[in-house]
């Protein structure tokens, strides 16, 4: 736990912040947590207006250990409000944690996922006032957000097409209860992002490393040929997605970033320019986090700018994040 500056309120106290919104933080949930928290320090977020003045309060209340609850991308959000909020205050941030609710977000495959039904969240809070069952989670500075993972092109592509088909899934009796979860990704990927990247021509990158020096990695993870320096290209050429972690798993617990905790002072960076056909006929090696090709480029890194000939799709923490022509993203 790191240390605090002066602030009020007792320094045992965890704020736990749940999104409202998310499909597995029911009325039941929202009671059973109201039951076990304190008095005051469960909130409910069911807007971006509405995280933002909850982060506010967290800070003005000086709670050392918030947990969030519903996704990737609300403990994103919160991490980056509440950060932001306490350097702006010249106060030291809290420590952060994520209440396992479901298994497909890749934080919860991270921590080792629980069941849904309130035995592990439960368990999580145990640990946590026992000052317990924790670990560093390096985060990643993306266009002001702090996140484990992001990236361009088409795992974005997939986010949309996974939330647009759990939107036409909900409104279908037979499917919205069973249709939210792997069942709606499989679809969506199989069913959209693969044919509509099978003919999309493949676009051009040109990454620069800003940071420390750059590791190549080659096929079997090792290091190849001298650490790419300050200034100089890392990558240029064709890609189907651009991406970038701090952990292993990307969702659902797919070991997408197979490398990304080989070092403490580097984070993943992985280009993809490998087809659809490949990706249907490797699945598994590739959910595994086994899979090997030449089209597939890994480095770790410390800090990248990167660069588009058009505008591409952009996701941050599982969240869609508009399209951009090029970004910078550092540990």
């Amino acid at each position: 736990m790191s240390d605090r500056a002066a602030a009020p309120g007792p320094t045992d106290r965890v704020a736990v912040v749940v999104n409202g919104n998310a499909k597995r933080v029911t009325e039941d949930l929202v009671e059973m947590l109201d039951q076990i928290v304190q008095s005051g320090d469960l909130f409910v977020s069911r807007s971006m207006d509405e995280g933002q003045d909850i982060a506010r309060r967290i800070v003005d209340r000086g709670y050392p250990t918030v947990l969030t609850g519903g996704g990737d991308g609300t403990f994103t959000q919160m991490v980056t409000w509440i950060t932001a909020e306490a350097k702006r205050r010249d106060r030291q941030p809290p420590r952060f944690g994520l209440l396992k609710l479901g298994t497909g977000n890749a934080l919860a495959w991270v921590l080792g996922a629980a069941d849904y039904k309130g035995r592990g969240v439960v368990a999580d809070l145990a640990r946590v006032r026992q000052k317990g069952g924790s670990r560093e989670l390096r985060l990643l500075e993306v266009g002001g957000t702090l996140a484990p993972f992001a990236g361009f092109g088409v795992d974005a592509q997939a986010l949309a097409h996974f939330n647009a088909t759990k939107d036409f899934f909900r409104k279908l009796p037979v499917l919205k209860n069973i249709g939210t979860g792997g069942l709606a990704y499989i679809v969506a990927i199989v069913g959209r992002t693969f044919p509509q990247v099978l003919i999309q021509p493949h676009g051009r990158v040109t990454i620069r490393n800003l940071g420390e020096p750059a590791v190549r990695l080659g096929v079997d993870g090792q290091p190849i040929g001298p650490p790419v320096e300050a200034g100089e290209i890392l990558y240029r050429g064709p890609y189907r997605g651009v991406w970038f972690s701090t952990v292993v798993y990307w969702g659902f617990g797919a070991r997408i970033f197979p490398f990304a905790e080989d070092r403490e002072d580097r984070f993943s960076l992985r280009i993809v320019d490998v087809g659809s056909l490949d990706v249907a006929f490797n699945i598994r090696k590739i959910w595994r986090g086994d899979y090997r090709s030449d089209r597939l480029h890994d480095f770790l890194v410390e800090h990248v700018e990167i660069s588009f000939d058009e505008p591409i799709a952009m996701e941050i923490g599982g969240d869609a994040a508009g399209s951009h022509r090029s970004g910078k993203v550092k540990l």
